[in-house]
This record gives C-alpha cells, structure tokens and sequence, in this order.
C-alpha cells in the first residue's frame, strides 16, 4: 500500500472510499471533486513523507487544552490567512492513516467528525460526562425522533430546516416552561445558556412570542451586553474579570423589583462597551434600556456559575446543539449571509474555540443547571426537583 501513495490520484481514490462511512455526505461529490479538495492539502514531499501518529498519541493530543490554545486563528501565508499549521497536520495524518489502514473508520468516526465544506476533521466536543448525566439521574426526561439525522449529508444547513427539525422537542420545552413559570409565578429570572449557533436566540424569540400571546410581558437581557472591549479583556476567560459585574448584578435585582434598568450597550462590530472600565457611560454612547416585566429572560453563556447572582435565577437552562450540526449552520449563516469571516480564520476559530468553551463553560454549566434541551439527541433532561414539578403538573 505505501508505494501506491506516491500517486495523488491513487490516494485520493482510496481515501474517497475510506471516507464515505466517516461522512455520507462524501459520495454526493464526485471523485474529481473531491480530488480538488485533497490538492489542497496535498504535502510539499508527497502524502509518503506524512507517518501517522500512534493512536494513543492522538487522543491525548486532542485531550489537552495547550493543543487548543496553540491555534492560530488568523495564519498568514502570501497575504492570505491559511489553516493552522496544527489543523491541517491533524487532517494529513488522519487521511494517511485511513488509506494506509493504520486507522479504522470507527476509530476515526469515535474520536472526530469530518467537514465537508471545511474539508478538515474536528474533534468530537464531549459535553455530557458522567457527573453531568447523574446529575441528572442518569437519563433524560423525555426523548424524541432525533430528526437532525437528516443533516448528516449536507454542508450546511439554514435555519428555516433547523427550526422544523427542532420543532417537536421546541414545543415540548416550551410547554414545560410555561407549567415551571405557572408554578414559580412572577417575576421572573430564567437564563439560557448554549454554544453559537445553537439555536438560543431563536428559541428565545420563541418564547417571547409565546408569553406575549398569552397577555404576558416580556423582557430580555443579552449577558453580552455587560463585557468589557475586547482590548481590555485580552484572552482571559468569560467571568467577573471580563464584565461589568456589578452593574450586571445590580442590574438583576432592580428589575426583578419592578423597575427599569439602564445597562451598557455591547457593539460586536468594534469589540467594545459603551461605558468604561468605571461603570460610567463614554462620551457619545448610548446605553439600553430595558423596562420590567413578569418574565425575563437572560441570554448568555456563563451568568450561573457566578455564585453572587445565582440564587435570582429561577431556573437555568442549557440549549444544547452538537458540534458537527453547529458549523454547518455556520456556514450558512457567518460565511454566506453574514460574510463574518474569511473562510480560513472561520476554520481556525470553530477548531479552537470548541473545547475551550465546552470545558470553561458548558460541562459546568451542565452539572449545575435545572434544564437541558439537547436537540441533536432530541433529548429533555431535568433535575428530581423539576421533574416533580412537571409531573404534579400532568
């Protein structure tokens, strides 16, 4: 076999066989399309000069956070931002792996998934780990057709798709919601937390629809909306060190006591904040403002494992979408519509950020939280005291 990866054409013919069972997807291409999308990683000595890493070296590889924080995000080659160094030597030696047969597809389908539109291997992001199972009792509250499968073959997804794919476990939280809020009564403070493009915000649009058909007010606040620039915050991770906290404190309580609150305003455009490092407005911004109501809704990614302000939230929510779904709306939605990025700083930051984000917020978050809503597994999980609710409710 290793004489026959001389050839490009050869390799890419067995690795266009050997990837099929890794994504679907790969046999609606063509195989001199997909021969174009291998040159372009093709090595300067040759796909002989790539020896696959032991397996073991792997998986601690992409176990550690020194291997994520290394990524560059914005690598320049000729004026031109490229994939990082780190990324590209991962996806070389995964596809030698798999024509050499160093690799089983199983192997490789545990540990990673592929992208298609990337044309790169990303490491499978554990979010649920044991604590956060138990912590749960072990299995969700209630399950449905995970009818995300029907994405497995595309490169990327919209959100008109995404939303009827999610509508049968969107109904059902929205139900359950609207019984925890009947029983806790108002005001009230709910926060949801969940990874870009997971669908937080359109569930929260969802939720005011919802409420206000029903007579009832709703207020939302963006925990964006409290960080420091950028500059300031540098690469420190989200928390009381990269936010206005005391006024985001504050914030909560005075609108839980019925009263209007003026909160900073965050531009994501220019990566900075409308008030200083003070807690004072800059000259020529302007703040939000936001009046009280019976429900309020807290969108933001790490707001309840500040201990100071979590007793005011009600009830805490994690929305949940699994990696692989999440990109492909990416790139819909950064890269076709919004046109965010250069494609090859997207690739960089969604590798990078990942499990950073998954071990700095979400696996915490999980095992503290009262709801789940994992919608790639169209799974409802809930805390014994939640679920007892629910079911007095019924």
């Amino acid at each position: 076999m290793a004489g026959r990866l001389y050839s490009p054409l050869t390799f890419s013919e067995i690795l266009y066989e050997c990837m099929i069972p890794i994504n679907a997807g790969i046999k609606k291409l063509a195989l001199y399309e997909f021969c174009y999308a291998v040159e372009n990683l093709y090595p300067r000595d040759g796909w002989e000069s790539i020896k696959p890493d032991d397996q073991g070296e792997i998986e601690r590889l992409i176990r550690q956070r020194a291997f994520y924080e290394g990524i560059q995000v914005k690598p320049c080659a000729n004026d031109r931002i490229i994939l990082d160094d780190s990324i590209t030597r991962l996806t070389r030696i995964l596809f030698t792996g798999l024509v050499r047969g160093e690799y089983s597809q199983e192997w490789v389908n545990k540990l990673f998934y592929f992208d298609i539109r990337g044309f790169y291997f990303l490491p499978r992001t554990i979010y649920f780990t044991e604590n956060g199972k138990a912590h749960f009792g072990g299995k969700p509250f209630r399950s449905f057709e995970p009818r995300q499968k029907q994405f497995e073959e595309v490169q990327d997804i919209g959100y008109r798709e995404f939303q009827e794919a999610n509508l049968e476990i969107d109904q059902a939280f929205t139900e359950m919601l609207q019984i925890l809020i009947e029983s806790r009564g108002t005001p009230i403070l709910i926060s949801l937390a969940g990874p870009t493009a997971s669908g937080k915000t359109e569930i929260v649009e969802r939720l005011i629809k919802e409420y206000a058909q029903d007579g009832k007010k709703v207020a939302t606040i963006e925990m964006d909306n409290f960080l420091y620039d950028r500059e300031i915050r540098g690469s420190k991770a989200l928390g009381k060190e990269t936010t206005h906290f005391m006024l985001f404190k504050d914030s909560l309580q005075d609108i839980l006591q019925g009263r209007k609150i003026i909160i900073p305003r965050y531009d994501s455009a220019t990566a900075s904040s409308s008030h200083g490092l003070d807690g004072k407005l800059k000259p020529g911004c302007l703040p939000l403002e936001i009046e009280p109501a019976e429900i309020i809704l807290l969108e933001g990614n790490f707001p309840f494992q500040m201990s100071e302000v979590a007793d005011l939230i009600a009830y805490k929510i994690v929305y949940l979408t699994d990696d692989p779904v999440r990109l492909k709306r990416k790139w819909k939605r950064d890269i076709d519509y919004r046109k965010n990025y250069d494609p090859a700083h997207f690739r960089n930051r969604f590798f990078k950020t990942q499990f950073l984000r998954a071990e700095d917020c979400y696996r915490s978050q999980i095992e503290k939280c009262d709801i789940v809503v994992d919608t790639t597994a169209a799974a409802l999980w809930v805390t014994s005291e939640v679920s007892d609710i629910l079911l007095d409710a019924l």
